[in-house]
C-alpha cells in the first residue's frame, strides 16, 4: 500500500476550517487516530479518474494533519490514517476488499471507488457492518434508493448529468429537432442517458439514435455510421478511455453537429490532448476551477461556509502534485471534508453522532452546496450540487482552452456551435 507523508511545502490556513488546536496549558491532548478505508482502481480502465480522486483525498489528509488534526470538546485529537487496496478497476473485487478493510483493517469510516458500479457494490458491505461511508465519483441515483442509512453522495446525481446540455442546445439553436445518443452499457453511464433522453423528449427533441457499447469498445465506427446526417447533437460517452476515443472518432470521421457533450472526460485536463478534436465539445463537471463559489455568495444564501477557497485548493493541489485538478481532484478532497465537517459538527468520531451530522449539514464548500436527502426513498442522495458545463476553445495561441459556459451565472464564455468539418 502506498502512503503519502503530512510535510509538504503548501498547507493551507486552516484556521478558518478547525477549532482552536491547542489544549490548555499543562494537559496534553489525547490524540485518536480515525481509519479512513476504501478501495482505488490504480490500475484498470478507471485509473485515471481513480488517480485524481486518491491525490484529493490525500491532500485533504495531509492538510488536516498538518494543521494539528481536529480538536475534540473533550480535548481528545483526532487525526486521520488510511488504508486502501487497488480494486483493478474489477466489481468483483470490490466487496472482497471492503469487508476487509472493515474487519481485519479495522476502518472507522469509507471511501468510495471511483464509478457507480463499484460504489454500489461497496455500500451493500457499508450498510452491512454499520460504517458510514461518502462517495466520490458515483453519481448513479439508484445506489441512495435501496434504502441504505448511512452511504452518503457528493456527486450531482446523474439524473441531472447531462440536462444542461440540452437547455444549451435550446439556447444555441432553438430549432433543433434532432439528437443522438451513444453511451457506455455501465451503471453510471446507462442512469445518464435514460434521464437524458427522458429531458430532452419532454423538452420537444427526437432521440434519432440510442446506442449502447460495450466498455472494452474501441472502434466506435459501427455507432458513429448510424448517426443520422441532419442530427443537431451527438451526446453520450461513458468514462475517460472510450469518451475520449469517442470524441477523437468522431472528428476524424468529419461528423456534422451543432454540439457534440459527452460524460466525464471533457473536464479532465488530459483531454486538450485531442488537440483539434477536443474543440467545442461540451462536458459537464461536478467542479472546474473556474467556478466562483465564494464566501461572499454562500453569506448571501445564507449558508453556512466550509474549507478553503478555490483559489487556495487550486494552489494547494498544484504545488502538491505538480498538475491542475480535476473534478475527480475535487470529489476527493470534498469527500474528506464532508467527513471532517460531521465529525467537527458532532464533536465525536461516534457513527451515529457523525451520521445526524451529515443529516443536518447543509454547507457551502469551494466545490459548491452539499446537502443529502434524508427521506426513507432516497436517503443519502445529493441535492445541494449542481453541475456546470465547459467547452473546450481555443486560446489567442490556438492552444485548446476551457471554459465554463453554462450555467450563465457562472459562465466565462458564451457557448458556440461546433464548426464544420
Amino acid at each position: 500500500m502506498k502512503r503519502f507523508g503530512v510535510g509538504f511545502a503548501v498547507v493551507l490556513s486552516l484556521s478558518l476550517i478547525l477549532t482552536s488546536l491547542t489544549a490548555p496549558p499543562g494537559v496534553a491532548a489525547a490524540e485518536k487516530t480515525v481509519t479512513i478505508g476504501f478501495t482505488a482502481s490504480q490500475t484498470g480502465k478507471l485509473n485515471v479518474e481513480a488517480t485524481r480522486q486518491i491525490n484529493g483525498l490525500h491532500l485533504w489528509m495531509e492538510q488536516v494533519n498538518g494543521a494539528g488534526g481536529i480538536k475534540l470538546p473533550d480535548g481528545a485529537v483526532i487525526k486521520f490514517a488510511d488504508k486502501f487496496y487497488d480494486d483493478e478497476s474489477k466489481k468483483e473485487r470490490v466487496q472482497e476488499l471492503y469487508t476487509k478493510l472493515i474487519n481485519a483493517d479495522k476502518a472507522d469510516f469509507l471511501i468510495s471507488p471511483y464509478s457507480s458500479g463499484l460504489t454500489d457494490a461497496a455500500a451493500v458491505i457499508a450498510q452491512q457492518y454499520n460504517r458510514i461511508m461518502v462517495t466520490a465519483g458515483a453519481a448513479s441515483d439508484s445506489t441512495y434508493k435501496k434504502g441504505y442509512t448511512l452511504v452518503y453522495q457528493s456527486y450531482t446525481p446523474a439524473s441531472r448529468y447531462l440536462t444542461g446540455a440540452v437547455d444549451i442546445l435550446v439556447k444555441l439553436t432553438p430549432k433543433s429537432k434532432k439528437i443522438a445518443i451513444i453511451h457506455e452499457n455501465d451503471k453510471f453511464a446507462t442512469d445518464v442517458v435514460k434521464d437524458l433522453r427522458k429531458y430532452a423528449e419532454q423538452k420537444g427533441f427526437k432521440v434519432v439514435l440510442f446506442e449502447g457499447y460495450d466498455s472494452a469498445t474501441a472502434d466506435f465506427s459501427p455507432f458513429i455510421n448510424k448517426i443520422p446526417a441532419d442530427v443537431d447533437a451527438i451526446m453520450g460517452g461513458g468514462h475517460f478511455a472510450d469518451t475520449t476515443t469517442l470524441a477523437r472518432q468522431i472528428y476524424e470521421k468529419k461528423i456534422n453537429t451543432r454540439i457534440i457533450a459527452l460524460l466525464v472526460a471533457p473536464p479532465e485536463p488530459k483531454f486538450a490532448e485531442l488537440g483539434e478534436a477536443c474543440i467545442s465539445v461540451i462536458g459537464s463537471s461536478q467542479w472546474e476551477p473556474l467556478a466562483r463559489f465564494t464566501k461572499e455568495s454562500a453569506q448571501k444564501e445564507g449558508i453556512a461556509w466550509f474549507g478553503p477557497t478555490g483559489e487556495e485548493f487550486i494552489k494547494a493541489y498544484k504545488a502538491r502534485f505538480t498538475e491542475d485538478p480535476s473534478y475527480h481532484s475535487a470529489g476527493g478532497y470534498v469527500a474528506g471534508m464532508i467527513l471532517q465537517d460531521a465529525i467537527q459538527k458532532a464533536g465525536s468520531a461516534d457513527t451515529a453522532k457523525v451520521k445526524a451530522a451529515l443529516d443536518a449539514m447543509d454547507s457551502m464548500t469551494f466545490y459548491g452546496r452539499l446537502k443529502f436527502a434524508t427521506g426513507p426513498k432516497d436517503h443519502g442522495l445529493q441535492v445541494g450540487h449542481e453541475m456546470v458545463y465547459i467547452q473546450w476553445n481555443k486560446d489567442q495561441q490556438g492552444k485548446p482552452v476551457k471554459q465554463v459556459v453554462w450555467p450563465a451565472a457562472g459562465a466565462t464564455a458564451p457557448p458556440f456551435v461546433c464548426p464544420a468539418r
